[in-house]
This record gives C-alpha cells, sequence and structure tokens, in this order.
C-alpha cells in the first residue's frame, strides 16, 4: 500500500511532461471500437438483459450515444452498458459531452447526469428490476446553466469507501472540479489500483481521491442478495455506462491495463509517469 501511495503521489500532478509515453500507445485496450456494440452487455431497469429497448444505447456518427427519442416518458428505466471483461488495476478515460434535453419523466436529479460506473458487478448478475449495479460510480455532470456542478463526482450504489481513514456511508461525494456547461466535450478518467487507491481525474487535473472500495450501504434497489456482500473489497469488477435520462455522446472509451505491473512499484510508477502524456485531454473540436 505504501509504495503504491508514493507512485499515486508522483501522478497527482499528471501534467508533467512525460518522455516515453509513445512506448505505450498500443497497449492501451480500445472499449469502443466506433462501429458497434458487439463487445457490450446492455441492462436496463424492468428489462431482460440485452434487450436494449427502443434502441436507448446506439453507435451513429462514430459515437456512442444514449437517445431516449423511442421513449414516450422514462418510467425510471435506468440503463447500464458494460464492457464484457472485467478490469483490477488500470487507468480508465472517458471522453463525454451531454446533448439535446432530458427525456419526459426524468428525475430531477438527474438533469445532465450520466456515470461511469468502474468496479462493477456485472450486468447478468443484476436482477430484472434491479435500477443501479453495485458499483462506484465515476459520475459525469453538466452544468445546468444555474448552480456550480461538478464532475468527476463518486455516487457509491450499494458501496461505501475509505477516506482520510474515515468509512464514507453518504450516497455522493462531491470532487474540486469546476463546471462544465453546454454541449462541449469534456476529458475524465479514473486510476484503478484493486483496493488500495482510486483517483477521479477531470482535464487532466485529480480532483477526487479514496482507498479500501467495498460493498455495503444503500442506493440501490431489487438486487440480488448473494450479490451484496457488505464488507468485502472490491479488487476487481466490469466497467458501465450510464443512461440515466440525459442524452450523453461518447467519442473514447479506454483503457491501460496496469495489473502486469502491481508487483513491481517502481515499474508501475514508470509506467503511471509514461501515461501522462497519452491522457492528455483531446484537442478535437466539437
Amino acid at each position: 500500500m505504501q509504495k503504491l501511495l508514493i507512485a499515486l503521489f508522483l501522478f497527482a500532478g499528471f501534467g508533467c511532461q512525460a518522455q516515453k509515453a509513445d512506448k505505450l500507445s498500443d497497449k492501451w485496450i480500445q472499449l469502443f471500437n466506433g462501429k458497434d456494440l458487439k463487445d457490450w452487455d446492455i441492462k436496463i431497469t424492468g428489462h431482460e438483459l440485452n434487450d436494449n429497448f427502443a434502441n436507448t444505447f446506439r453507435v451513429e456518427d462514430g459515437l456512442l450515444k444514449v437517445r431516449y427519442d423511442g421513449y414516450d416518458k422514462f418510467n425510471d428505466r435506468f440503463g447500464h452498458i458494460f464492457y464484457k471483461k472485467k478490469f483490477s488495476a488500470y487507468l480508465l478515460v472517458v471522453e463525454y459531452r451531454f446533448v439535446d434535453k432530458q427525456v419526459n419523466g426524468g428525475p430531477a436529479w438527474a438533469i445532465r447526469n450520466n456515470g461511469a460506473m468502474i468496479h462493477s458487478q456485472s450486468a447478468a448478475s443484476m436482477g430484472k428490476d434491479q435500477d443501479f449495479p453495485i458499483s462506484l460510480e465515476v459520475q459525469l455532470l453538466g452544468g445546468n446553466g444555474t448552480d456550480p456542478r461538478t464532475t468527476g463526482n463518486l455516487c457509491t450504489p450499494g458501496t461505501n469507501v475509505v477516506m482520510n481513514g474515515k468509512l464514507i456511508t453518504e450516497h455522493c461525494i462531491s470532487s474540486t472540479s469546476k463546471t462544465y456547461a453546454g454541449d462541449q466535450w469534456v476529458t475524465v478518467s479514473a486510476l484503478v489500483l484493486r483496493d488500495s487507491v482510486i483517483r477521479h481525474i477531470v482535464e487532466g487535473d485529480t480532483v477526487l481521491t479514496y482507498t479500501k472500495p467495498q460493498i455495503g450501504g444503500g442506493s440501490v434497489t431489487n438486487y440480488d442478495p448473494a450479490v451484496k456482500k457488505d464488507g468485502q473489497l472490491l479488487t476487481e469488477g466490469y466497467i458501465a455506462l450510464q443512461g440515466e435520462s440525459a442524452p450523453t455522446d461518447f467519442r473514447k472509451i479506454a483503457v491501460f491495463d496496469l495489473e502486469p505491473y502491481m508487483n513491481d512499484p517502481v515499474k508501475l510508477n514508470e509506467v503511471i509517469h509514461e501515461l501522462q502524456e497519452s491522457t492528455r485531454p483531446s484537442k478535437q473540436q466539437d
């Protein structure tokens, strides 16, 4: 743990120059291929596994889109799309933007609200009427034009974490990011090292850090009790994206697998530094 913390302390700047990033560029795993959803599972509340109700999750124009043009009303159809492979130690990078208006009947708190779930249970292990997977949510929020709304927050459906040595049982913890208004693209990353340390990173800045992710707490319904083993540390899990009633575009969803370096803290630290340059925010225009 101490050696991992040292590596993460050095990583916290995340904006320093890296000299060897190009050597690692071919090791990124592109979870989204820009063409289809063949490597993903879909679970929408009230529907069977891979029933993509009303084409909620789709690929158009090279983007993974969350859309509600086929809905008359939201009716609490919370959706999640899961990559089919589990990960344990990794860097996740997601580029997203909010578009259009919230679907009719969406909850007030879900305006311009999405999320990337990490260390999640599988789609197949969710109950038919389960609302959210047991997971850690890297919450993605857009500005509402009135209030400050940080992004890269933490929400905890069926989980708890430790911050500053204290077990945190609140459902959502705000990050220190600024508000991102309008339909601009935003880059959010999560550095995940098994059950030791997790960092949320927004546009290159670390905005939230926590440790000892574990099953526990509430904010999830209709789950299989055999899956919700309170107190169990989360060392691995699936990555999922949400559909919570806010139309959203994703253009990049990529993972760098750090598991091969976890038993060599010196090499892990070196690789993390080398990744800094390659994970700078995209220069692509809207």
